[in-house]
């Protein structure tokens, strides 16, 4: 993962703003890698996740899997888009088999992470997004390692 990525507060101006980072950023994702998105109701976590996704050369409409946890797409890699907002004990996902997508060949988009912390991999990238206005957001990404 670059440097001009990493630790860095990146502030965007809009949802297609946001879209081109993910894009951007979809790059340097590889087959096992968990995307771990943190931030309050309407931060663009979608937003940036529609542009990983475009970026990673899928061509479906990419939207949050509200009601059924977890939209599975296909682009240059298989990708698992989690929203875990209405996620209410950590047995739902334990129940879904969350290990085999967490651990597996794909590449893991976790909405609302803080719910399932305790259950993510060691090894990961966390996104926290804050809003700055009605417009504007801040994106930092720190990769996380188990050592």
């Amino acid at each position: 993962m670059p440097k001009d990525f990493l630790n860095q507060k990146i502030v965007t101006s809009s949802c297609e703003e946001t879209q081109k980072l993910g894009k951007r950023f979809a790059r340097f994702l590889k087959p096992g890698d968990v995307v771990a998105l943190f931030g309050p109701l309407g931060s663009g976590k979608t937003c940036l996740i529609q542009g990983i996704c475009k970026g990673l050369g899928v061509k479906k409409n990419v939207t949050s899997p509200c009601f059924v946890i977890i939209n599975e797409y296909y682009g240059k890699l298989k990708i698992y888009h989690f929203d875990l907002f209405r996620l209410e004990k950590k047995e739902e996902l334990e129940n879904l088999g969350y290990e085999e997508y967490f651990f597996g060949e794909g590449v893991c988009l976790v909405e609302w992470a803080e719910k399932a912390e305790k259950l993510l991999p060691k090894d990961r990238i966390d996104i926290n997004l804050k809003i700055l206005s009605e417009k504007k957001r801040e994106i930092k990404i720190k990769k996380i390692e188990d050592k």
